[in-house]
């Protein structure tokens, strides 16, 4: 085992910048000095020795001058010197002024002092010479019997431990250990023997809970706990012992502990499938949610509770309890909020979805009465889209769902409004009887809508879905009123003139005395109108926009009023009628060009504007029956279309997760074996306990290759040449915040080479964390050396350095070799990872950097080299399939990852297949990559890299061909 492998018990903080002390000075100090000067040496001795040195000469002078003082902080600190110090000889003797060591270990084990007693006790579980613990044995048995918890609770421990490590010291220890628990009061004391049995002697263990099975309530949570354990570890060995035991552990669920009542749950859902016990486990979670403080802690016990949903068998059991997990709903934590809504849309069905609805509906007009807070605003788009979930799998329920929801369309926060938007549109399409309802609330809401995106939204429903001759009269009213006096331009020029209005006041002014030359009286007085100031003046909203410079909203009502007005047309009999509607809709967008082009506007007008206006004036003119049916049913059916796809996309992902939790075992499926198992497929058939450990010692990782000897081989760095006195190489493990660098160094000398020492150091955001001890290496011998680095972000970072050591005999200086750089690649922290298309095109505005790599490949069909690049950058590919099926020589896709350390990174892939060059003709094209920082852009490979640079641009990348997500609600 390796200085590094060793078992730590003691850190102690080392102070770099003091020089280390002479042997002779420490000698002086410890023989002649007063305590504190002994206590200062005895500190500097152990430091030392922890670096590396020697020091035999000073071990008499500790016996003789330090050991024999009764000051308990000398005593302390020679409870560490005892542990670190070589006790032994190179052969392996005990060394023999270890004999008057081992005298005083038996003195402080009989001192009336109760605390130098239990901390030598302590001290005693870390050795491991036999020779020193035998003639301690009868003074060890004594201290069971000291008046004081502390001491006998570690004199249990103290005779575990030995008993494990030299059982013929003390043979009977299970038998001593059991009648002291039968005899003992305090809660620790019987806690460490209980655990001491479980490990030892299980039968006795089972033997002592027999006797007090029906006391097991009033116990402390400590020896609780360690029941539990033992409950769980005999029925996961024998199964039959589980109906002797299965009640003690539903009563261990009204323990007082939330530790206590945790592990029994999870206990209790390991050893019993029976309904009655996993709602008994569940309701146990829940209590556990709410009740306590720490979100952390919320969390955790939210992910057991999906676990739980996972077995198929148990999904119907938490359906039922789907009203007291809502219930967690009242913690003010986003993170635990939102688990909490996608466990209850798992188990939603139709005998709780009436209830679910209305709990979310009060929760949707409890955030209408807080006062605005980030989190608020993100609380209420999950609800939302929660409800828009049941309205869409439940779709009797839509009915009650909509009018809470049509309300928040004119909230201030855009994003909420866009996922309700998002809702009305897919409901109106889905549900025909909702339409007059839904149609009726928009119009009801619609000149309250602030956000200009909610507007054009709302325009585009609106102008869709109005069928009757009232709705469309009450649509270009609503447009009139939101547009106000036309024409605009006119109307606008008179204002800034200040022009007197009907409505302006005219007041008359307080009339002032002149006096004139002649001395006589003459009276002025001043007619004055008050004008509201701008910032006093409210514009309509549509006239707002289009006066800030947002033509984009103009362009979406020239397709809303011509679509209303090809309906009226066909709706209406009357010529006269038609044509004056029409017309009005003609001179709206008439006055809305005059308006771009003019100077009031903040901006002008851009050419697609004013081409889609000037398109639908014709269209208008002309009323050809092509363009009816372009502007009047194509458009719908593109929605349709996008709709249904979605829609079977997620069937498609809900069938693939049921597929995963329906598990099937074969006749001739293998059976696993813990130790022939590799760490990630154990199931929930292994004992938990042993998984929990291994997870914190971070040895659960997922597989990353079929071959993992492989894929461990491909992670070799090679840091010397062959030729090298020293040859050595690194296999480096990362896992999660830690790296740990695996370095196999090889003496490929004649000589002995000692003070082998790695020196590492490391640029970026790495930390190393200990330097690595220094090793004799014999001719032509090998050792490995590990080192741990800390890792505080997804920059890249290096880590390099040398080896340097001295050869046995030789009278020179240290030798050194130079050790090749190690390039830690952040793709080992990226994952993937899902976001919705709003929120996608929301972070591609914000990022500030972007990598935009030019493609060079050999790859000739377009889809492979999506999967290249998918497979390299680690990324998940939010286009949906279908936008990326057929072939027409062009594609391009949305990828979207997320850092360990929770940083995202977006890229766009814009790639085409030029047609003209052969069907060999490799892929073009480029990829652009976007990131708050500048490394989380550079996820592909090195050779691939170009310089990266601020973004200027804000545009959003196309997520397909043409419009970006295939919306009708951003199309023109």
């Amino acid at each position: 085992m390796t200085a590094a492998e060793n078992v730590c018990y003691t850190l102690i903080n080392v102070p770099m910048d003091s020089e280390p002390p002479s042997e002779i000075s420490l000698k002086n100090d410890l023989e002649k000095g007063d305590v504190k000067s002994k206590t200062e040496a005895l500190k500097k001795v152990i430091i030392m020795i922890l670096n590396g040195e020697k020091l035999p000469g000073l071990l008499m002078t500790i016996i003789r001058f330090v050991l024999p003082l009764q000051d308990h902080t000398i005593k302390k600190l020679l409870l560490v010197f005892w542990e670190i110090v070589p006790k032994t000889t190179p052969d392996g003797r005990l060394l023999h002024e270890m004999i008057l060591v081992c005298d005083a270990y038996r003195k402080d084990l009989q001192h009336p002092n109760e605390f130098i007693r239990g901390s030598t006790l302590r001290f005693l579980c870390k050795l491991k010479e036999a020779e020193l613990l035998e003639p301690l044995m009868p003074a060890i048995r004594a201290c069971l019997e000291h008046r004081h918890s502390y001491v006998r609770r570690n004199a249990v421990l103290a005779i575990y431990t030995i008993y494990r490590n030299f059982e013929h010291l003390i043979p009977d220890a299970p038998e001593l250990i059991h009648d002291f628990l039968v005899n003992e009061k305090d809660a620790s004391c019987k806690r460490n023997a209980f655990m001491m049995l479980i490990h030892a002697d299980q039968d006795r263990a089972l033997d002592y809970l027999s006797t007090c099975i029906d006391q097991v309530q009033t116990f402390g949570d400590i020896l609780q706990l360690v029941i539990v354990e033992l409950i769980y570890k005999v029925c996961h060995a024998n199964p039959s012992e589980r109906a002797r035991f299965i009640r003690c552990i539903y009563n261990l669920l009204q323990s007082s502990s939330p530790a206590v009542k945790y592990e029994a749950a999870g206990t209790l859902v390991t050893l019993s499938s029976a309904p009655t016990a996993i709602k008994a486990a569940a309701q146990c979670y829940i209590d556990l949610i709410i009740k306590e403080s720490d979100n952390n802690v919320k969390l955790i016990v939210l992910d057991r509770l999906i676990e739980l949903k996972e077995h198929p068998a148990h999904e119907r059991v938490l359906q039922d309890l789907v009203m007291d997990i809502l219930r967690v709903l009242s913690t003010p934590d986003l993170e635990v909020r939102k688990k909490t809504l996608q466990l209850a849309l798992d188990l939603v069905s139709s005998r709780n979805v009436e209830e679910l609805v209305i709990v979310l509906k009060k929760e949707v007009i409890k955030t209408n009465n807080v006062s605005e807070h980030e989190d608020t605003d993100k609380y209420r788009q999950l609800l939302v889209r929660t409800l828009h979930s049941c309205s869409v799998r439940f779709p009797d329920m839509a009915a009650n769902v909509i009018p809470v929801l049509m309300e928040f369309l004119s909230d201030s926060n855009e994003a909420a409004a866009a996922d309700v938007l998002e809702f009305v549109r897919e409901a109106i399409q889905r549900f025909d009887n909702l339409r007059m309802l839904i149609v009726e609330k928009m119009l009801e809401v619609f000149h309250a809508i602030k956000s200009v995106k909610i507007y054009r939204g709302a325009l585009w429903i609106l102008g869709e879905y109005c069928s009757t001759k009232e709705d469309i009269q009450s649509v270009m009213t609503e447009v009139r009123r939101s547009l106000g006096e036309i024409p605009i331009v006119e109307s606008e020029i008179k204002k800034e003139a200040g022009e007197l209005k009907p409505e302006e006041e005219i007041t008359v002014g307080p009339v002032q005395k002149l006096v004139t030359e002649m001395g006589t009286y003459a009276t002025q007085s001043a007619l004055s109108s008050s004008r509201p100031t701008k910032k006093e003046e409210e514009r309509p909203p549509l006239r707002g926009f289009l006066l800030d410079g947002d033509f984009f909203v103009a362009a979406s009502l020239a397709t809303t009023l011509t679509k209303i007005a090809l309906r009226y047309v066909a709706l209406v009999q009357e010529k006269k009628k038609q044509n004056s509607f029409v017309a009005e809709a003609m001179l709206l967008m008439a006055t809305i060009l005059h308006l771009g082009k003019s100077s009031l506007p903040k901006k002008p007008i851009t050419d697609d504007d004013v081409d889609r206006i000037s398109l639908c004036l014709k269209v208008l003119s002309e009323c050809s029956p092509l363009m009816n049916d372009i502007f009047n049913k194509e458009c719908r059916q593109s929605l349709s279309h996008m709709l249904s796809a979605k829609l079977e996309e997620e069937k498609l992902s809900q069938k693939k997760e049921s597929e995963k939790r329906n598990v099937t075992v074969q006749p001739d499926d293998p059976i696993s074996f813990m130790q022939l198992t590799a760490k990630n497929e154990m199931n929930c058939k292994e004992d938990q306990f042993q998984l929990s450990l291994l997870a914190a010692m971070g040895n659960t990782q997922r597989k990353e290759a079929a071959d993992p000897l492989a894929s461990k081989l491909n992670k070799v760095t090679q840091l010397t040449g062959f030729s090298d006195p020293v040859y050595a190489e690194a296999y480096v493990h990362v896992n999660q915040y830690d790296i740990v660098l695996d370095v196999l160094v090889v003496n490929q000398t004649s000589d002995t080479l000692q003070n082998c020492t790695l020196e590492l150091a490391t640029l970026g955001d790495l930390k190393l964390v200990e330097k690595p001890s220094p090793l004799t290496l014999a001719p032509h011998d090998f050792a490995n050396i590990k080192a741990n680095v800390k890792v505080a972000s997804t920059e890249n970072g290096i880590i390099f350095g040398n080896i340097v050591y001295d050869v046995s005999g030789a009278a020179s200086d240290r030798n050194c070799v130079v050790l090749s750089d190690i390039h830690i690649d952040i793709m080992d922290y990226i994952q993937p990872a899902t976001c919705t298309d709003a929120e996608f095109r929301q972070m591609w505005a914000e990022f500030e950097w972007e990598n935009k790599v030019t493609v060079n490949t050999n790859i000739v069909d377009l889809n492979d080299y999506l999967q290249h690049i998918l497979k390299s950058t680690n990324m998940k590919c939010l286009t949906p399939e279908k936008a990326l099926s057929g072939y027409c020589g062009f594609m391009a896709a949305n990828l979207y990852a997320r850092s360990i350390f929770g940083e995202d990174a977006l890229a766009n892939v814009s790639i085409e297949k030029p047609i003209q060059q052969g069907p060999e003709a490799p892929v073009t094209g480029h990829i652009r990559i976007r990131a708050k920082s500048q490394d989380d852009s550079r996820i592909l490979r090195p050779q691939e890299r170009v310089p990266e640079v601020p973004v200027v641009t804000r545009e959003a990348p196309a997520a397909t061909r043409g419009n970006p997500g295939g919306s009708p609600l951003q199309a023109r």
